[in-house]
């Protein structure tokens, strides 16, 4: 099963990628490649250090070396090249994967089997980011507060395939509207990108709404503003209100001069409805439209909670920050690989069962795709199931149903 899931990747990529970056000169008797199986391994086991994955991987060194000659490595030699070799390595190699199981199957890559915003046909975007949790006093470079210690992921993924886009990966020091611009630089005009409140800068709003990308977001608290045109007069639904308004105070009002759109809404929170507050710069969506495509910027907090609930983004395999991207970057390649195992057994189940089934039978020998399409509910006929009218006493006459 192993071998199967390895098999993914393709096989010229990792030596290629190893002679581009450097990583070939580093190595000697523990590869690029046995380098890049361990970390998948201690992904999808869960190994909670060094010894566990060392000690696995040695006493299942037969199976290992069927994958493609991967060899088991040493605890020194492994926690010298998550510390020595460049993580830009495995960086490229999850984006350059990424790029080939898109070009096998086109409609992984486009999201055709999702409904998420259907009545928009551009290219949708959610911004967001996550904290790592580290340990302080092992973590000198990742110190976040006086006593914590954390590093950051921020992120744009594709709202209809649910896929990353973009990744930075860096310590939790700096505000999250510092990396915005980044995670937006590649955007084309006619796209359109979700934030949460944390990356409103008007500065950088501004220069999205000049490439022609349009945005939806929250405003801050006690946002100063003054209403220019209201689209509608009394409440319409779950729509209280809808209108036009220009930003007031000096410095906000430099940076955006132009109209904003502010949708007032009830929303659905855990069975409960709440007011919120919307602003985007679009002035023709509906705003029915506008509290939609908001409501869809929690799928990337779904996408967050599925990869800290099951990949090994809690205990680190090394101290140093080259380790610790070396492990994001290898989470975020399983996290692609079981997607695509999902997408071609026609998964129905949650993720988190997904790598439970995968993690369970990793050096077993069995049909992988065969296996995900025969797991889960009962198959079978259901013509012999049993009717409430053939439910009567030898000599009496059925009850007449209905």
């Amino acid at each position: 099963m192993l071998r199967q899931i390895c098999n993914l990747i393709p096989n010229h990529l990792v030596p290629k990628l190893a002679r581009e970056t450097g990583v070939a000169g580093l190595c000697r008797t523990f590869s690029a490649w046995s380098h890049t199986v361990t970390l998948l391994f201690a992904q999808f086991t869960g190994a909670l250090g060094l010894n566990d994955v060392c000690d696995s991987l040695r006493l299942h060194s037969g199976p290992l070396s069927a994958v493609r000659g991967a060899t088991p490595p040493s605890r020194n030699n492994l926690s010298h090249a998550n510390q020595r070799r460049p993580a830009v390595l495995a960086e490229r190699l999850f984006w350059s994967t990424l790029a080939h199981l898109q070009t096998l199957a086109p409609d992984f890559g486009r999201g055709g089997r999702r409904r998420l915003a259907p009545r928009f046909k551009a290219a949708i975007s959610v911004v967001d980011s996550t904290v790592i949790e580290l340990i302080a006093h092992c973590l000198d470079w990742a110190k976040h507060r006086r006593r914590k210690a954390a590093a950051k992921c921020h992120l744009r993924l594709d709202l209809r395939s649910q896929l990353p886009r973009l990744a930075i990966i860096d310590t939790a020091r700096e505000h999250d509207e510092k990396r915005a611009r980044e995670l937006c630089a590649p955007m084309a005009a006619g796209e359109i990108v979700l934030f949460d409140k944390a990356y409103v800068d008007f500065e950088h709003l501004c220069e999205l709404d000049a490439r022609g990308v349009f945005w939806v977001t929250r405003p801050k608290e006690k946002m100063a503003c003054r209403v220019l045109k209201k689209r509608q007069r009394k409440p319409q639904g779950r729509i209280l209100r809808d209108e036009e308004i220009v930003l007031t105070v000096f410095r906000t009002h430099a940076k955006y001069p132009q109209r904003l759109r502010r949708v007032e809404a009830e929303v659905e929170i855990d069975g409960q409805w709440r007011v919120m507050t919307f602003i985007t710069n679009n002035l023709t969506w509906a705003a029915s439209s506008v509290a939609d495509l908001y409501r869809c910027r929690w799928q990337i907090e779904i996408f967050f909670k599925q990869i800290k609930q099951t990949l090994q983004l809690s205990d680190f395999l090394g101290n140093s920050a080259n380790a610790v991207r070396w492990q994001v970057w290898t989470a975020l390649l399983c996290y692609v690989l079981l997607r695509f195992l999902s997408y071609l057994s026609h998964w129905t189940s949650s993720f988190i069962r997904l790598w439970a089934v995968v993690r369970s039978t990793l050096w077993q020998r069995l049909d992988l795709r065969r296996l995900l399409q025969s797991y889960g509910t009962a198959g079978g006929s259901y013509r012999y199931l049993a009717r409430p009218e053939d439910l009567w006493l030898p000599g009496l006459q059925p009850f007449p149903m209905g």
